[in-house]
C-alpha cells in the first residue's frame, strides 16, 4: 500500500487554529450558533475545535451534536455490507440557530446532503455552513461547497484521503493512499 503524508501534525495543528479563529469571527460568542459533528469521522474535529475555543478564547458551553447520517444516506440501501449506525448525540434543537455542519474530508458531497436531511428531525435551523478539514475539490457528485476549509487536495479516483487523529490513531496525520494497492 502506497502512503502518501499530506499533513502532518504540526500542519493539522495550524489550520485547527485557523478554523477555530474564522469560526470565532462569524459566530462570536456562539450564543446563536450549533457545532454539528457528522459521524463518525467529524466528532473528532468537532472535539478539537471546541478545545481550541476553549482554551484559546475561553469560551464554554458552546451548544454542540454528533449527527448520524447512516439511514439518511441515498445508497443505505446499495450495499451489500450491513451498515451500523452511530450514537446520535443531539441533545439540542437546531430551531432558529445558525449550524455549522463539520466533517473531515468532502469527497463527493453526499455525506452533506444526507447530513441536510437528518438535520431537519432537530429543527429549522436558520442558516447551515460546512467546515471540512480536507476538501477533494474535483470529485463532487452533488453542488456542495465547504464555507470553512482545511486544505483542498487534487487527489485521482483511485485515491483515498485518509484521516488519522491522536485520539483514535495515535498520531495527527492525513494520508494519500493509493486505493489499487490496499
Amino acid at each position: 500500500m502506497s502512503n502518501r503524508l499530506f499533513l502532518d501534525t504540526k500542519e493539522i495543528q495550524i489550520i485547527l487554529n485557523r478554523l477555530a479563529c474564522q469560526l470565532r469571527e462569524k459566530h462570536q460568542d456562539f450564543s446563536n450558533s450549533i457545532l454539528i459533528g457528522i459521524q463518525p469521522r467529524g466528532a473528532v474535529l468537532v472535539k478539537r475545535l471546541l478545545s481550541i475555543l476553549e482554551q484559546e478564547d475561553h469560551l464554554e458551553a458552546i451548544e454542540h451534536g454528533f449527527l448520524d447520517i447512516t439511514f439518511f444516506r441515498d445508497d443505505f440501501r446499495r450495499s451489500e455490507k450491513v451498515l451500523s449506525a452511530n450514537k446520535n448525540l443531539m441533545d439540542v434543537s437546531v430551531e432558529n440557530k445558525k449550524v455549522v455542519l463539520i466533517d473531515d474530508v468532502l469527497y463527493t458531497g453526499r455525506s452533506v446532503r444526507a447530513a441536510l436531511t437528518a438535520i431537519d428531525s432537530y429543527g429549522r435551523p436558520s442558516e447551515i455552513e460546512l467546515l471540512t478539514l480536507i476538501d477533494r475539490r474535483f470529485s463532487r457528485h452533488l453542488p456542495i461547497q465547504p464555507d470553512y476549509l482545511g486544505r483542498q487536495v487534487d487527489a485521482i479516483a483511485d485515491e483515498k484521503v485518509l484521516v488519522h487523529w491522536h485520539e483514535e490513531h495515535g498520531e495527527d496525520a492525513v494520508y494519500i493512499i493509493n486505493k489499487t494497492n490496499e
